[in-house]
């Protein structure tokens, strides 16, 4: 019997058909009810126990092996049929599913990363997560700052160590200071948190892109170029920026950077509040305390840091008025931005 399989199986291998009558011939020679693998099968009660498991084997390689040259010469006789047919995905469903389109956030994250990026800086990324040292007490904030209450915080524990969900994501940065020697050029995407009442201006999380850079000589000029290089590759080549004195703990001296308005071109309006101008970012000098807490020796080194909102360039980008469209997810806000994939 095992010679029959094989001399059926060669005979199988070498059939062709070049219409549906030799097709259904092929199908009822080997396939139907009263084919010759279904009196194969009949056969195989006959023969003895110790034959059973080789020879039951070699059956279903067979049978595996007929359906498979049946499904073939069928294919194979559509297409010569109806050339067209070659370019359609046969396994496709009927029902076209409607794909999916990136989230606007996701968008222009990818597209402020790809900024930098080209600027010779890496990303690093850290846990959402943390403790008190990493997001406090190692950028300079003092014992009693108004971030370190619980009105501004989400504290997972306060003892014996504060655990928190990071407000910031400056706490990769002191991450990486510690684990690295510079020179240091990194940005840091992510997710943060902050005790805030949800409404269409702010909301309990949100996201941020931090960039850092360490180095000898590095000075407030390099930070200012950066930045303007930054802003006119997202928001248009006429774009200006203005720097203005402001405070934060791990930075001197520090600024807030504002852009031209991009819809009125800095004439005017309501957008930017008849000032022709909108704030987009934090930025300074690393502080030298915030490098010595790190391990890095403030006279031989010196950096700037910044950081950004992504929803924040995301409404300016796109007009988002309402923050929390950005978090329900409705597949109808989401459908417009299709075409940005």
């Amino acid at each position: 019997m095992l010679l029959k399989i094989d001399s059926l199986k060669e005979e199988i291998d070498i059939q062709q058909v070049s219409n549906a009558e030799e097709l259904e011939s092929f199908r009822l020679k080997y396939l139907s009810k009263k084919g010759i693998l279904n009196s194969l099968m009949e056969e195989f009660r006959t023969i003895p126990v110790e034959q059973k498991r080789e020879v039951g084997q070699k059956l279903n390689e067979l049978k595996v092996f007929v359906n498979e040259k049946f499904r073939l010469l069928k294919e194979g006789l559509t297409t010569a049929e109806d050339p067209a047919l070659a370019e359609i995905d046969l396994t496709r469903s009927a029902t076209p599913f409607p794909t999916g389109s990136r989230h606007p956030l996701s968008i222009v994250r990818n597209d402020i990363i790809k900024i930098f990026s080209d600027m010779g800086f890496t990303i690093a990324e850290g846990p959402e997560i943390e403790d008190d040292w990493h997001v406090f007490s190692s950028l300079n904030f003092p014992a009693d700052h108004p971030a370190r209450d619980m009105q501004d915080t989400f504290f997972i524990s306060r003892n014996p160590v504060d655990v928190l969900l990071r407000t910031h994501t400056s706490s990769v940065q002191t991450r990486t200071m510690e684990k690295t020697k510079p020179p240091i050029r990194i940005v840091c995407p992510g997710r943060v948190y902050r005790n805030e009442a949800i409404s269409a201006r702010a909301h309990c999380f949100f996201h941020q892109i931090e960039g850092l850079y360490i180095d000898k000589n590095v000075s407030f000029a390099d930070l200012k170029q950066v930045l303007l290089n930054f802003a006119r590759q997202l928001f248009g080549p006429e774009t200006k920026i203005r720097l203005r004195p402001s405070y934060f703990p791990f930075t001197e001296p520090s600024a807030e950077m504002d852009i031209s308005c991009d819809i009125c071109g800095g004439k005017g309006c309501a957008f930017c509040k008849e000032t022709g101008w909108v704030e987009i970012l934090g930025c300074g000098m690393v502080d030298p305390n915030v490098l010595r807490e790190c391990g890095i020796d403030p006279d031989i080194y010196s950096g700037y840091a910044f950081g950004l909102g992504i929803e924040r360039i995301t409404n300016l980008k796109y007009k988002v008025k309402d923050l929390r469209m950005f978090s329900e997810n409705d597949v109808r806000f989401l459908a417009e931005f299709e075409s940005a994939r």
